[in-house]
């Protein structure tokens, strides 16, 4: 091994594990750690991500971003006091769907195409004591019946909110709560909010949602929850 480096732990995907002894990195050293970076993202996404996108037509396909802590809080927080079965479409990692098991909400299901994905969210579940309590199943969110939801949680992109607008009017009960995560509904007037920026998460009540389209009015202006 060149004296120069020295192993480094190892890091998420993309770092590399190894770094200079003092001194600053040239620039050659610059471009071989951009080409290792580059080939790693790359080998994740082949390796870990893509395989989940494969069956989803192009313009359906949302790429995994995990929920930031403070996103989790929030959407909970918009279920707090509920009860029924609570599903996450896209569950990614799992961690919301745990989150909302510890909260109370059972049963508490994701569902995620991805296989890797699924391999990390039952592996959070164990981590947190709720393997076997909670459900993470590989199923295509467009193809789930969600007739029997209480509460659904959904942190997609912006692309994908009209077309599933309409599928869970179509099979939402009345009493349903939709929470969504980053990115608003755009068609739908959300009865309560929390949080800001990119932090910020919406509820939306079916009946409220379904009152207003009958109406053809905007709905019920927003209510800002305590923080």
């Amino acid at each position: 091994m060149d004296p120069a480096w020295e192993p480094g732990e190892p890091g998420e995907a993309g770092e590399v594990a190894w770094a200079p002894q003092g001194g600053s990195v040239g620039g050659w050293g610059l471009l071989q750690l951009a080409v290792a970076s580059g080939v790693a993202a790359w080998a994740t996404w082949a390796t870990l991500l893509m395989p989940g996108f494969r069956r989803v037509p192009l313009r359906l396909q949302v790429p995994y971003l995990p929920s930031s802590p403070r996103q989790v809080a929030n959407a909970l927080a918009l279920l707090r006091g509920r009860a029924g079965k609570t599903v996450d479409l896209g569950s990614g990692d799992g961690r919301l769907v745990v989150e909302a098991y510890k909260q109370g909400l059972s049963p508490a299901v994701g569902y995620e195409l991805n296989p890797w994905l699924l391999r990390l969210s039952n592996y959070r579940a164990w981590r947190a004591g709720c393997h076997g309590k909670v459900a993470f199943l590989k199923e295509d969110l467009w193809k789930v019946n969600l007739s029997d939801c209480s509460n659904v949680i959904v942190f997609l992109a912006p692309s994908v909110k009209p077309p599933l607008a309409a599928k869970l009017l179509a099979e939402l009960p009345d009493e349903a709560r939709v929470v969504a995560g980053r990115f608003p509904f755009p068609s739908w007037t959300p009865s309560s909010s929390l949080g800001e920026g990119l932090e910020q998460v919406w509820a939306y009540d079916m009946r409220e949602v379904r009152r207003a389209a009958r109406s053809g009015t905007e709905g019920s202006p927003v209510r800002e929850q305590p923080r």
